[in-house]
């Protein structure tokens, strides 16, 4: 395909290198500008007019910079000739170079961002299908260590299941409740998990909330306590899975879960004489005997996942694999608690739930567990979600978690960019914040972020008079733009600045303070 791309001049050595990588006849067009992305399609027809005609009719596509903010389709209506957009990044032309056959380019979206797209969609459709496909559950079902949850499959040859806890359940009301469940299964939770308070007995909570559960939502619900009393009482109201027998409890309610035919997370613990295991030989043969015991249902072993430096972290992914080891090869799901650790550990929880979820995959695991009970770990459902398909993905296609088209990159770029420096010959300054801000007579904003919206309120002498709401920063200033709601320069841009900073923190889940910035930076020590 003879292909015509154009480009500005600081950008032009990156874009000619791209092109002598590609299979097809490329040839670039350099407009006498330093930055490309202040073209316009306008400027592009008039600029492409100059090269001979001849030359001009053996084009059959032309590929614009990615960055140009205006729709290119004027090209092709002007001069006849396909006309998309390139990558945003120079840098990325020769990806867009090699897949041009195989892409929808558009004239209104840069390649880049498509390419993608069509990652994304195709690796969701690869999970979705093989979800869909009940002739192969059906068939995985019948190996060892795959079970049913409620009707959601559950085992080492199936993608690893989120299972999101509702911390203290039985304190929130039935309204809250309902409203953190719908939020964990809204992040890709697989299951909901009603967590007891340990020490209490709540049982006459337990059947209001399973009824009310199991009829809102389309997850498996799952009871969280050692106490008999209200492991009984929950399956009685229709828990889909028990969490947990341990050795202190497991013959009080054997029979019973027996009788309903649900699963049961097994502990290597004793909690009613205070035993816990010491080391991985404890772990490993303690949870073995108690799998011994609870036969006639189905298990799923929990090594119990250790904090950092508190008995070993390393240690309990050891019983793991151990264990792993010790019985028939994938006989008994692996129950993976990160929240244990996550929850304990001040760090930002994407990175640590991406790695978690690739350790549990390499240990077989099947269920991933985590609350969301400190700001830190805010997300961490959606991350363990996302991690979760991403590790699918990779254990299917026999790669590492890498170019998957999911990703769990949120605070850096997968690449770096290429900087391109533009020589400019004009007096330099250095920015101080030095500018006296003056009240604007149209008044006032008070600006937050409440239940997943920005919120905009305008005062005029001390009175509210409009509240305005969006998503973004551009739907709030636009209106404020429309009502005529701002009147001085240094109050427009300190809008601007403010209400980025609440779209930032809206996107990340950040706490959002007017005026305080929502980053803090590393400490120096």
């Amino acid at each position: 395909m003879k292909i015509l791309i154009i480009t500005g001049e600081l950008a032009s050595s990156i874009v000619h290198d791209a092109s002598l990588k590609s299979d097809h006849d490329v040839q670039v067009h350099v407009v006498n500008t330093p930055i490309a992305a202040f073209l316009t399609p306008n400027k592009m027809i008039d600029e492409l007019r100059t090269l001979p005609e001849k030359e001009l009719r053996r084009v059959e596509m032309i590929i614009t910079p990615g960055l140009i903010r205006k729709d290119v389709s004027p090209i092709t209506e002007e001069l006849g000739i396909p006309a998309y957009k390139g990558s945003t990044d120079a840098a990325d032309l020769d990806i867009v170079l090699e897949m041009v056959d195989k892409l929808d380019l558009s004239t209104k979206k840069s390649a880049d961002k498509l390419i993608e797209e069509e990652q994304r969609r195709r690796a969701l459709k690869y999970i979705s299908d093989f979800e869909a496909d009940d002739d192969n559950r059906k068939k995985l079902l019948k190996k060892p260590g795959n079970i049913l949850v409620g009707d959601l499959p559950v085992g080492e040859d199936f993608p690893m299941r989120v299972l999101a806890e509702i911390a203290n359940a039985p304190i929130l009301s039935h309204e809250e409740l309902l409203k953190r469940a719908e939020y964990f299964v809204k992040s890709g939770a697989h299951m909901v998990d009603i967590g007891m308070i340990a020490g209490e007995n709540m049982a006459s909570e337990i059947p209001a909330m399973v009824t009310l559960l199991k009829e809102k939502l389309d997850v498996p619900v799952s009871i969280d306590t050692l106490q008999s009393e209200e492991i009984k009482v929950a399956i009685d109201a229709g828990v889909d899975m028990v969490l947990s027998l341990d050795h202190g409890n497991y013959q009080e309610v054997l029979p019973l879960i027996k009788n309903k035919k649900i699963p049961a997370v097994i502990l290597p613990t004793d909690y009613k004489r205070g035993w816990v295991p010491e080391n991985i030989e404890e772990r490993v043969n303690s949870l073995i005997d108690l799998k011994n015991k609870c036969k006639g249902i189905e298990v799923i072993a929990d090594l119990i996942l250790d904090p950092l430096n508190s008995r070993s972290m390393v240690d309990s992914i050891m019983a793991c694999r151990k264990f792993k080891e010790e019985v028939k090869s994938k006989e008994c799901p692996i129950f993976f608690g990160i929240g244990n650790v996550t929850e304990l550990l001040d760090v930002d929880s994407v990175g640590v739930n991406a790695l978690l979820a690739g350790i549990s995959m390499e240990l077989g695991a099947s269920i991933l567990f985590t609350p969301e009970e400190s700001g830190k770990t805010l997300g961490s459902v959606k991350e363990l979600a996302v991690s979760s398909k991403m590790m699918f993905l990779a254990k299917m296609r026999g790669s590492i978690p890498k170019d998957l088209g999911i990703n769990l990159l949120v605070f850096k770029d997968k690449r770096r960019g290429e900087v391109i420096l533009e020589e400019i010959d004009v007096p330099e300054t250095e920015g101080l914040a030095n500018y006296k801000f003056t009240q604007d007579h149209a008044g006032s904003f008070k600006i937050n972020v409440i239940d997943g919206r920005i919120m905009a309120v305008h005062y005029l002498k001390m009175q509210p008079t409009v509240a305005i709401y969006g998503q973004t920063a551009k739907e709030i200033y636009d209106e404020i733009i429309k009502k005529e709601l701002v009147s001085r320069i240094e109050h427009a841009a300190y809008l601007g600045q403010e209400l980025q900073k609440a779209e930032d923190a809206l996107k990340l889940g950040k706490n959002y303070v007017q005026d305080f910035p929502i980053f803090q930076k590393f400490m120096e020590y």
